[in-house]
């Protein structure tokens, strides 16, 4: 591999240790080509100063104004009782608005020589609320100025009209690393390109020493316009050339081609059923029966809608390969959702699922639970039924990966809600099979084409979009509980009203509530709008316990969290299915695929404490039977707070693929896409998955293309190197999360 000494050096041998420790531990930069890449979060212009008049409450800004007035106080306290304690404010100005900085104590010397009225600079500090204005408490500054002692280096740093602003730390202010980012600039010209010069030149993108150059010492808007064409290809092509990669070597692999005969397994279950699959879920079956019968391995992403009949269609799949002489595996993120799956499958298929056993029907095949936590004797069993292939279906947790777990003739592996599982641990289970079985990933999370796309790119897209017939509509309301108590009153009464109806509720908490889990106490005072703002999140214990004893008295209120021992929660789980149990009180281990047609109402206590996503996903519960469900999302957040406007959107709407837009803007791509899969989230600097659509299209047709070419990519050492480095970076942090 080609090395680029200049921007492989470390910071440390640049900066100096003290600089290079606070930029490795806070902000993640390592070496030269780490910090030429901390790209500037936005630009002041001279002439045009930031709105003080928009600033947010308790975050770390960085504002360029002018000082408007200076004064400096005195006052007695217990440290100086004489008056001689001193305390300077200072008001500046951008036209917009005003904002107060306010220095004490000793620290009030130099400020008050310097911050005279008229005087430019540019302030850091966190931005806090005092006698309801805002104000910056000893904030960091940086005069803006040309003719002094300093005159050579500012007037070099502010060379251009556009100063940057970079994302900072209140160890190290944006100043500051641009100081940095000067030292190391020179480097830049060492920059290997990873761009093929085909594909640079006809799109007109300027070369990247070039776009390094003008990202952080623009001269002009068109500078920056250049700098972020050209960066954001970078970043969309080397991530497509990466999952292209994938792609390629999965398709040069064997597979065993695996055809359902026309008169087996598939056929007596579809004989079974006592409804006909929607027009959504017999093409995505045949999607997924033609990469079935190909010779090389399967790798599709299913995606559909909570309760857009998934199962049904992994099923079919699993019987389609069973009919085949091969045996399939379903791998699910909880226990919960694992023991909820057997038990799903086996009442579907029936007698289907009693191979060897009397009473089995003639093309019967064996369908066992892999559990971490079963009993010795139960597991045993389990995996000599695997090896013998006595069990042509396993449903199972992490357990499936072990190595102790061997299959006769692995032929499909179904992966639910793929982003709890990374990509290695897809790999360890199909390295199970003699040949790498087929591959079927679910995930009820909608996902934008983008997103799909850029993070799930070595996989084929499946979509169900229908609902199937007799599933009913969810009403979603939010119950504004601080505004008005009598609504969460009357949310009780609901929850009352739907069990004298013989259906059931669930009431989900943000936290279990045991010791473990209690935010440690301070023993500091805190004003009542501090303590209602941070409070700890509502406990699944405290809840129930409330609730059985207040609003919802005399009725049979149950609770399930994850630090239950698995046969409780499963004992949980069996009664409230069986309608033993009215309400259940629970985490979100309800979220994904625990199904029981008879609830139909759910409140979620702390509504706001969940993301856009989740709250979708916890909704699908209710309402999969013939009666309409209820969602009620309870929240003390004011009317005019970001939050109370995601539950609204929650509310105002049953499409997941608008809220995953709505989730992605509001929470900027990097989660979505740290939540899905590593490396894409850390990789993504300057290019939006949403609003980038047609470069991340383009980007991927181009790799296709490169990597067809020369899979080796033996003739761009600029793109092996900017490879390895993303790759570097995926693998570090699957160590992380080990």
């Amino acid at each position: 591999m080609d090395l680029v000494p200049a921007l492989e050096e470390p910071l440390k041998k640049v900066l100096g240790p003290a600089t290079a420790k606070v930029m490795a531990e806070h902000l993640g930069l390592h070496s030269v080509g780490d910090l030429l890449h901390h790209y500037p979060r936005r630009y002041e212009e001279r002439g045009q100063l930031t709105h003080l008049a928009d600033l947010p409450l308790d975050e770390h800004v960085t504002v360029v104004a002018q000082v408007a007035d200076a004064r400096l106080h005195s006052f007695a306290s217990a440290k100086a009782p004489r008056g001689k304690g001193q305390r300077l404010e200072v008001t500046i100005t951008d036209g917009s608005g005003r904002l107060q900085l306010v220095f004490f104590g000793s620290g009030v010397h130099k400020p008050h020589k310097e911050l005279l009225p008229g005087t430019r600079a540019m302030f850091a500090g966190k931005v806090s609320l005092f006698n309801r204005r805002l104000q910056l408490a000893h904030p960091a500054y940086e005069l803006l100025r040309g003719a002094d002692d300093e005159a050579a280096e500012s007037v070099e740093t502010w060379a251009g009209a556009l100063i940057p602003i970079y994302p900072a730390t209140a160890k190290l202010e944006s100043w500051k690393i641009g100081k940095a980012i000067q030292t190391v600039l020179p480097s830049a010209q060492e920059a290997l390109d990873p761009l093929p010069d085909s594909l640079r030149e006809g799109r007109g993108l300027v070369t990247l020493p070039e776009a390094l150059l003008k990202i952080h010492r623009p001269h002009t808007k068109a500078d920056i316009a250049d700098a972020h064409a050209r960066l954001k290809w970078d970043e969309a092509f080397v991530l497509q050339v990466a999952l292209a990669r994938r792609r390629h070597a999965d398709a040069q692999l064997p597979a065993v081609p695996r055809k359902p005969s026309p008169d087996g397994l598939l056929a007596a279950f579809d004989d079974r059923l006592p409804f006909t699959l929607t027009e959504g879920q017999q093409k995505v079956s045949k999607e997924i029966f033609d990469d079935l019968a190909t010779d090389h391995p399967m790798h599709r992403l299913l995606q559909g809608e909570v309760g857009s009949g998934k199962t049904m269609v992994a099923l079919r799949a699993m019987l389609a390969v069973v009919d085949a002489g091969g045996q399939a595996a379903m791998l699910a993120p909880t226990e919960v959702l694992a023991q909820q799956h057997h038990r799903s499958i086996v009442e579907m298929m029936g007698e289907l699922a009693e191979g060897g056993m009397l009473g089995g029907a003639e093309h019967a095949t064996k369908v066992v639970l892999l559990t971490g936590s079963m009993g010795t004797a139960a597991r045993r069993q389990a995996m000599l039924d695997l090896v013998t292939g006595e069990a042509g279906i396993v449903i199972g947790t992490h357990a499936l990966i072990e190595d102790k777990v061997q299959f006769e003739d692995l032929g499909l592996v179904v992966v639910d809600e793929q982003h709890r599982f990374g990509v290695e641990q897809r790999d360890a289970l199909r390295g199970k099979g003699k040949q790498p079985p087929h591959l079927l990933v679910m995930t009820a999370t909608p996902i934008p084409r983008t997103v799909a796309m850029t993070v799930f790119g070595d996989l084929e897209t499946s979509v169900l979009d229908q609902l199937p017939a007799g599933r009913s509509p969810i009403a979603s309301h939010v119950v504004p509980a601080a505004d008005k108590p009598h609504f969460l009153s009357r949310a009780w009464e609901r929850v009352r009203e739907e069990v004298e109806n013989g259906h059931q509720a669930y009431v989900v908490c943000p936290r279990i509530g045991d010791e473990e889990d209690d935010p440690k106490k301070s023993g500091k005072k805190k004003s009542p709008e501090d303590e209602a703002e941070k409070r700890p999140p509502l406990a699944v214990l405290e809840v129930a316990d409330q609730l059985a004893k207040g609003p919802l008295s005399g009725l049979k209120v149950e609770v399930l969290h994850g630090r239950m021992h698995p046969d409780d929660k499963d004992a949980v789980m069996r009664r409230f299915s069986a309608g033993e149990t009215h309400v259940l009180v629970a985490t979100t281990v309800i979220e994904v695929g625990v199904n029981v047609p008879n609830a139909t109402a759910m409140v979620i206590m702390d509504a706001d404490r969940f993301g856009v996503s989740q709250l979708h996903q916890l909704r699908g519960r209710v309402g999969r039977g013939s009666a309409a469900g209820l969602c009620l999302l309870v929240t003390e957040m004011p009317e005019a707070s970001p939050a109370r406007q995601r539950l609204n959107a929650v509310a105002s709407t049953l499409d997941g693929f608008e809220l995953s837009r709505i989730d992605l803007e509001q929470r900027r791509e990097g989660d979505v896409l740290g939540q899905a899969q590593s490396g894409a989230r850390t990789s993504l600097r300057v290019l939006a998955v949403i609003e980038d659509e047609e470069i991340i299209a383009e980007a991927r047709e181009e790799a296709t293309a490169v990597v067809e070419a020369d899979p080796e990519l033996t003739g761009l050492p600029g793109l092996r190197t900017a490879l390895d480095a993303l790759l570097d970076e995926e693998r570090e942090q699957y160590l992380e999360k080990g």
